[in-house]
């Protein structure tokens, strides 16, 4: 499985489906236009996507564990104040806020280490145990293993089946499906290890 930033619903329902069994991808090279910097949510004007900026020269050929985060703007302020605007009205969005506020003070170097804390505190939230394992070295293919890597995109949908649930704005615009897990939090709480 590929890291991303709040991976989508579709990732979780994936994960859930061969945890405890899952291989986190970390020797490839960083993809452009991919989840591992972006995540989709809901908002008022329908979707958002909040990308996280990386260093140039981060993109050709690094590594994605070596991918290092831009601070040239305040995107963690930008990102923060869309999430709170967009689900301050979810039914438990104030009981994830202050756990989720930290990942938005606090500075990460590399890309793959901020991914990898908020997937930690994500798990712990839906209550998903999992023991993360690492790749050591990249394989362009892994003959003994289900292979995700190139599953996710946000240029494609990734038809797995969802379900509806309540989601905040769902009456402008209906229901929106794999958004980020964020998404499912805040609307579904406690219930979304359910859901998946």
């Amino acid at each position: 499985m590929p890291l991303f930033y709040l991976p989508p619903v579709a990732w979780f329902a994936t994960l859930k489906t061969y945890q405890p069994d899952v291989v986190i991808e970390r020797e490839e090279h960083f993809p452009k236009q991919t989840y591992r910097n972006r995540a989709d949510i809901y908002s008022p004007d329908g979707k958002l996507s909040l990308v996280v900026p990386v260093i140039k020269g981060s993109k050709n050929h690094t590594k994605v564990k070596d991918v290092k985060i831009s601070y040239d703007f305040a995107w963690q302020r930008l990102h923060w104040m869309s999430l709170q605007g967009c689900y301050r009205r979810s039914a438990y969005f104030e009981y994830y806020e202050d756990d989720f506020a930290q990942f938005y003070h606090q500075q990460y170097e590399y890309l793959f280490d901020y991914n990898e804390a908020l997937l930690q505190f994500i798990l712990k939230a839906i209550k998903l145990p999992l023991v993360i394992q690492h790749t050591e070295t990249y394989e362009a293919l892994y003959p003994n293993l289900i292979d995700h890597r190139n599953d996710f995109s946000p240029k494609r949908e990734f038809n797995f089946g969802q379900k509806p649930y309540f989601q905040v704005f769902e009456d402008r615009m209906g229901f929106m499906h794999n958004l980020s897990i964020v998404d499912l939090l805040f609307n579904q709480g406690p219930h979304s290890l359910n859901y998946l």
